[in-house]
């Protein structure tokens, strides 16, 4: 019987609170998961580790450095910000990600905000269960203005798949779409228009932003950023947390410079009790979420699975270092 690599799961319960299983991966591999690990015992249950699997947990070099066994990392999510690649790859460690696993969730999850501030469906169901429809007049009521997306303008910074996806179906809502990207215009995308920054800034009723964080992205929504949006736009971030200035988005939403701002991510997860996103008003956050759809957990699950098979047997996939 052929030994099994040993493996350890670091992070697992986002990915896995208990409503999938894990046991493709025990199949492959002398299994250990641990559902969170704080950072004074990463090194002590991964030091005997051959294949380490991490989500959010910190891979330093100085970690790295106390892990003699290790042969192979897998992420449990596309981001690897938080994993020394330079360190692994001088031990010749790949380390492997999980990419595109999540495009229509979070494409899902955009539109999901969208139509909250269009059509205000938790709004207006709170107000007939605390007795507003009843005690009306009318057959209808509406204190709050609803909107169509057919016609409106929706602005997308970052065309990847999820950004991509997101213009599919802002198309399918009739919706004129706009797309900035520094990597330029993309083939099969005739029925939107390519153009620069300002001009999505300027002229969208929504601003998706798909963009990674990077040198240049970080603060990218910031206070010049929002001083050229209209009054009535809506900015919906499934990027990244740090690509918002979140004082200055505050500070524009309290003041009635942007309409509407919609976050899946935050500076700081789980956020601290100071951010000035959770008192703004016209704030809408969700717990980092965009990605978490059963199907799409499987599909990510099915992903990992492969990535290890692969490394197993000796031609490693999706490789970022």
């Amino acid at each position: 019987m052929i030994k099994k690599l040993k493996a350890v799961i670091l992070d697992g319960y986002t990915e896995n609170p208990g409503d999938l299983s894990w046991k493709c991966i025990e199949d492959l591999t002398d299994l250990t998961v641990y559902d969170r690990t704080p950072p004074e015992l990463v090194v002590e249950r991964a030091k005997e580790a051959e294949i380490l699997v991490v989500n959010k947990v910190v891979l330093s070099k100085e970690i790295i450095d106390k892990l003699p066994e290790l042969k192979f990392v897998s992420t449990l999510a596309t981001g690897f910000n938080q994993i020394d690649c330079k360190a692994l790859r001088e031990r010749n460690i790949p380390v492997s990600n999980i990419p595109a696993y999540s495009t229509n969730a979070v494409a899902q999850m955009v539109f999901a905000y969208i139509l909250e501030y269009t059509n205000r469906v938790n709004e207006y169901t709170q107000s007939v269960k605390n007795g507003d429809w009843a005690n009306c007049k009318d057959f209808c009521y509406w204190n709050k203005p609803l909107y169509e997306l057919d016609g409106k303008t929706l602005g997308i910074i970052g065309f990847g798949k999820i950004g991509s996806r997101v213009a599919e179906i802002g198309k399918a809502f009739g919706m004129n779409v706009l797309v900035y990207t520094p990597s330029g215009k993309k083939d099969g995308f005739d029925s939107v228009t390519f153009t620069d920054m300002d001009t999505v800034l300027k002229n969208a009723d929504f601003i998706s932003v798909h963009c990674p964080l990077t040198d240049k992205t970080n603060g990218l929504i910031n206070k010049d950023f929002l001083s050229k949006v209209k009054d009535s736009a809506c900015i919906i971030n499934t990027a990244r947390g740090a690509v918002a200035v979140e004082e200055d988005v505050a500070n524009a939403l309290k003041e009635g410079k942007v309409a509407c701002y919609c976050t899946d991510v935050l500076s700081t997860e789980p956020p601290k009790k100071d951010n000035p996103l959770l008192t703004a008003p016209n704030c809408f956050i969700t717990p980092h979420i965009a990605w978490a759809a059963y199907e799409t957990r499987l599909r990510l699950m099915g992903i990992l699975e492969n990535n290890i098979k692969n490394y197993l047997n000796g031609t490693p996939v999706n490789v970022v270092n």
